[in-house]
């Protein structure tokens, strides 16, 4: 019987030259190749900074210009004109509105639509002639301060500096009239007034999605969607019974922010509580419907967590929850219109901190009911009815 000789032995148990790398070559290639098929992560890999670069570099600014402005004329002068030419001239003003009374120029600030209302008073002018000093009325919706901030920091000088040759008389010079700055809602200027309502919307849209997204794609790693699909049932209600719970989920959520909010930051609720109920069960839906309908995109829980994030960070930063909204270029306040959170933060600072009522914000509510109906819409055509 043949024997191996020790050296024998030992060359068959050497490790085979570059086997370290030819088989950490063969797992980069299966990476590669599962990379390629998995086409949601790849198309993160690409988007998600693509996305942040462009929307930082170009939609979001912290010194925003161009703001709404609503103007109550109750007087046509020619010193009235050079006042408001002056204040557009800012590029901080773009007057929008022209108003013919007090009850619309306050309207138009508790509904959004303008961010700063100025007021001329009747006889303005011939009270500056008089010297007896008139007072110019600038009111601003300081929900959000930092777009305010800018802007009435500027008045005064701008003003005089705008109308020195003409207006500036004594020693030292001053003008002769009075420019009075009213910020409303929030007079202080506290951060917390601002951020505490927004973070409700925020928190929700980021809970909600991911609970629904993931809700179908468990359901088929789990194995248990062949069952669902043999059982006598149509998709929506499908849909339906994924969302019902949720929504009591979201609800309790809204419910602690809210209270945590009011008791501990000491945020007002000035509206309705009732409607800010309602309004937060649509957005709740709403994100709901739109979860679900990437639930029915995706293969994967992965998957749909990656594209809850895709579709979060835009909400965030072109809601007007971070940045002004009314700062931000036409085109990404045109993609901003398409986010529920957009929509829903207008809508809970506006009841919290203006007592807005249905007729203010009622654009939004019904910008919500359309999102949620054609979320809905989308999420029925693409359930499938079997497995693929």
């Amino acid at each position: 019987m043949s024997m191996v000789s020790a050296p024998d032995q030992r060359r068959d148990t050497r490790e085979p030259r570059f086997g370290f790398w030819r088989r950490s070559y063969a797992m980069v290639v299966k990476e590669f190749i599962q990379l390629r098929r998995d086409r949601v992560s790849f198309a993160m890999i690409v988007m998600i900074p693509v996305m942040q670069l462009l929307l930082f570099g170009f939609a979001i600014n912290t010194t925003p210009r161009n703001l709404p402005t609503a103007v109550l004329l109750q007087e046509d002068s020619d010193l009235g004109r050079s006042i408001l030419k002056a204040l557009e001239n800012t590029a901080y003003f773009r007057f929008t509105r022209e108003v013919h009374d007090v009850a619309e120029f306050d309207n138009l600030l508790q509904s959004g639509k303008v961010l700063f209302g100025v007021e001329i008073p009747r006889g303005f002018e011939r009270a500056v002639r008089r010297g007896d000093r008139p007072a110019l009325l600038v009111a601003a919706d300081a929900t959000d301060p930092v777009a305010a901030g800018s802007a009435l920091s500027t008045l005064g000088v701008v003003v005089q500096t705008a109308l020195e040759h003409d207006l500036r008389t004594g020693d030292p010079p001053s003008l002769p009239f009075e420019i009075r700055a009213h910020a409303r809602y929030n007079p202080a200027a506290s951060s917390r007034l601002n951020i505490v309502p927004g973070l409700v919307g925020t928190i929700l849209t980021m809970t909600m999605l991911i609970f629904t997204a993931l809700s179908v794609t468990r359901e088929i790693e789990r194995g248990t969607m062949e069952s669902l699909l043999s059982m006598p049932i149509k998709p929506v209600e499908v849909m339906f019974g994924k969302i019902l719970p949720y929504v009591l989920v979201g609800f309790i959520q809204a419910t602690l922010i809210i209270g945590i909010g009011v008791l501990l930051f000491g945020v007002p609720v000035r509206g309705s509580l009732m409607m800010l109920a309602l309004l937060s069960t649509l957005f709740i839906t709403t994100n709901l419907s739109i979860g679900y309908t990437f639930s029915t995109i995706v293969q994967n829980q992965l998957q749909a967590m990656q594209l809850s994030m895709m579709f979060f960070l835009p909400s965030i930063l072109l809601s007007g929850f971070m940045f002004p909204f009314a700062g931000m270029p036409v085109w990404a306040q045109y993609l901003g219109e398409g986010l529920p959170l957009t929509h829903y933060v207008r809508i809970v600072r506006a009841i919290m901190l203006k007592g807005a009522t249905m007729e203010n914000i009622q654009y939004d509510a019904i910008a919500l009911v359309v999102l949620m109906l054609l979320a809905m819409t989308i999420a029925v055509t693409r359930f499938r009815r079997t497995l693929d």
